[in-house]
């Protein structure tokens, strides 16, 4: 049984604990959200290769080794992003933590998922050779708009029980979802 199953769906905070776990017991210090957000930025940047180039690029761009069932867990949220954009039905959605965490824990995982996303783009690029080719415009455009999420964190002075902040986040997460679809 993996650790995804049954396949993210409603309860994505729980997926996303029990990946952290799974990682936690393998010495990892990364961040679901970032390797999911890698995972992400692979596919979108045009990587097609099979499961084991995948964990190759994936501990490439995250400096780190992954096996059994964290390699296990990366091939499953793989097939689950791939059936959601070949399905065209728009229901990809970002593996963070769920809102039993406080909003700046929740923020800083969006955060660590918009860097994981970034470089996992990177590497499709340079695994591809395409480096040098220009981005669309569309997506220069995501990609900045990424790069500047991933640099947020928790604001200080923000109200805690604040539904501002909580309609910010919503936004943001909306966002980043359908960016990354496109």
């Amino acid at each position: 049984m993996s650790i995804l199953d049954p396949l993210p769906g409603d309860d994505l905070g729980a997926h996303f604990d029990a990946l952290a776990n799974a990682l936690l017991e393998q010495g990892q210090l990364l961040s679901p959200a970032e390797i999911h957000g890698c995972l992400g930025g692979l596919l979108g940047g045009g990587f097609r290769g099979d499961r084991a180039e995948l964990i190759t690029n994936m501990e490439q761009t995250l400096d780190t080794t992954f096996h059994g069932e964290i390699a296990d867990a990366i091939q499953g949220l793989r097939d689950e992003m791939e059936a959601c954009i070949i399905a065209g039905e728009f229901d990809f959605q970002l593996l963070l933590p769920g809102e039993d965490l406080e909003l700046g824990q929740r923020v800083e995982a969006m955060a660590s998922w918009c860097r994981g996303f970034l470089g996992g783009y990177a590497q499709a690029r340079v695994t591809a050779g395409a480096q040098a080719e220009a981005v669309a415009v569309d997506s220069a455009e995501v990609l900045k708009d990424f790069a500047a999420i991933a640099q947020a964190g928790p604001d200080e002075d923000a109200d805690p029980d604040g539904e501002d902040g909580e309609e910010h986040y919503s936004e943001l997460y909306e966002y980043l979802r359908v960016a990354a679809m496109n």
